[in-house]
């Protein structure tokens, strides 16, 4: 089951300049909780912007550049290349950014959003809109603004409708 992991705001703005737009520890640690183990997916530029490694995951990496080179991690050309390097994964994450989540939008069976609601004008990347007719929500945990987490928020399932 290949997942898109993401947070987007309501106007579906995911970064700016390379970085995210909030700070939200719970879905950090959600993201941790649901990706360790498995392959994570991302273009160049997101995993030029991780502070490191990510511990306990297979980074695979997208790029256009013929001579890319990475230690420890899996370089590929393409998504097609890349799911195929993840087949023995039971559930490899795309994790960014935004050419890749519009890629991975029909080859992808389940979408994990963190909902962030509120709109970001200044925004340059942005994850596609999610038809309805092509997924249905399937799971929705809210959480509220408090002293570490300065958006109300709500963690959504999305599964690949079969109709």
């Amino acid at each position: 089951m290949l997942t898109i992991i993401v947070a987007a705001a309501e106007n579906n703005a995911i970064g700016k300049d390379n970085d995210l737009l909030w700070h939200l520890p719970i879905d950090f640690k959600r993201f941790k909780k649901l990706t360790t183990g498995h392959h994570i997916i991302m273009g160049r530029k997101t995993f030029e912007s991780l502070p490191g490694m990510l511990p306990n995951r297979t980074h695979v990496i997208i790029t256009r550049q013929k001579d890319y080179i990475q230690d420890n991690c899996i370089v590929v050309n393409s998504l097609e290349e890349a799911i195929t390097y993840t087949s023995s994964d039971t559930q490899p994450f795309i994790i960014g950014g935004g050419e890749i989540y519009k890629q991975a939008m029909e080859a992808a069976n389940c979408i994990e959003i963190t909902r962030v609601h509120e709109t970001f004008e200044e925004a340059d990347t942005f994850f596609p809109k999610i038809d309805l007719k092509n997924w249905k929500l399937e799971d929705e945990d809210k959480h509220l603004k408090d002293e570490k987490h300065k958006f109300d928020f709500t963690f959504e399932t999305y599964k690949r409708s079969t109709n």
